[in-house]
């Protein structure tokens, strides 16, 4: 899962996300197994344990179609044995490593983004009784999650990308980002940093958002400070969206957003919402 980012400091490690997602598997559910991977190249890198008592699983790389975990990667489905020493539906070519840590039941679930498959997610236990469908379904919801993260990081990537190449070929006297994608991307921007669970990449999206507002247009005497949720509301209504479909893009009720808005527009000394997103600007707070 190696991605090139337009900004090296704002992603965070996805292996990060992924060790995250197993050890919640584990707190939620008592799996006394669980283990996974990026999927790199077209192969998937067993880098992430937890319960595991060998070093044999460490470092494993699978290749698709080989294992349960390669059936996973080439199929894109979820995939279990429940004796995985005498299952007849995956390929043995890691009898080793998995029998020598025990293993008999198996569940295996793909995280996919975009129709690929990133990482692939485990979970086993060592005794002859099946895991179940109650710890299939703690490992899928946890590829779901993941998934979603991953999706987010994606097009944050996707969107810094554009905005990056733009103000690049301003520097060089070509034409720089329109105004009006700007401010597009300051919004988005905020929002999706609403959506993620990561607090450490939800500040740098803010961060991020943040890099794309000028200067005040006027100086002037600093008023109360907006909300963050306030400001989120404000960068909604500065594309012209109504409540509603503020409150959609925002998880939001309508009515949470006006009261959002009611409050940003007291502080900001507004008596209407576009008066609220003019003295925003001015103060330095809206693109």
């Amino acid at each position: 899962m190696t991605h090139s980012t337009p900004d090296a400091l704002l992603r965070p490690d996805d292996g990060d996300a992924l060790r995250q997602a197993l050890r919640q598997v584990h707190d939620r559910s008592g799996i006394p197994v669980l283990f996974g991977g990026q999927v790199e190249n077209g192969l998937l890198n067993l880098s992430q344990h937890i319960g595991v008592r060998t070093a044999a699983l460490r470092g494993l790389t699978v290749r698709a179609e080989a294992g349960l975990g390669g059936r996973v990667l080439a199929t894109g489905r979820p995939a279990g044995v429940s004796d995985y020493r005498s299952a007849r539906s995956i390929t043995h070519d890691y009898d080793r490593p998995v029998l020598a840590e025990g293993i008999r039941s198996v569940v295996a679930v793909p995280v996919v983004v975009s129709g690929g498959v990133r990482a692939v997610l485990y979970g086993a236990g060592r005794g002859t009784a099946p895991l179940g469908d109650r710890a299939a379904d703690a490992v899928a919801d946890a590829s779901r999650r993941l998934a979603a993260e991953l999706a987010v990081r994606d097009e944050v990537d996707r969107r810094l990308r554009l905005l990056n190449a733009a103000q690049g070929s301003a520097a060089d006297g070509h034409r720089g980002v329109p105004l009006e994608e700007l401010r597009q991307v300051h919004a988005e921007l905020r929002s999706m940093a609403q959506q993620v669970s990561d607090g450490d990449l939800r500040g740098r999206l803010l961060d991020a958002a943040g890099r794309l507002v000028g200067p005040p247009a006027a100086p002037s005497t600093p008023g109360p400070a907006l909300a963050p949720r306030e400001l989120d509301v404000l960068a909604q209504v500065a594309l012209g969206c109504s409540n509603a479909e503020t409150g959609r893009r925002l998880s939001l009720l309508p009515e949470t957003v006006k009261s959002y808005l009611r409050s940003a527009m007291r502080k900001l000394g507004a008596s209407t919402r576009w008066e609220a997103v003019v003295a925003a600007r001015r103060r330095g707070l809206l693109p």
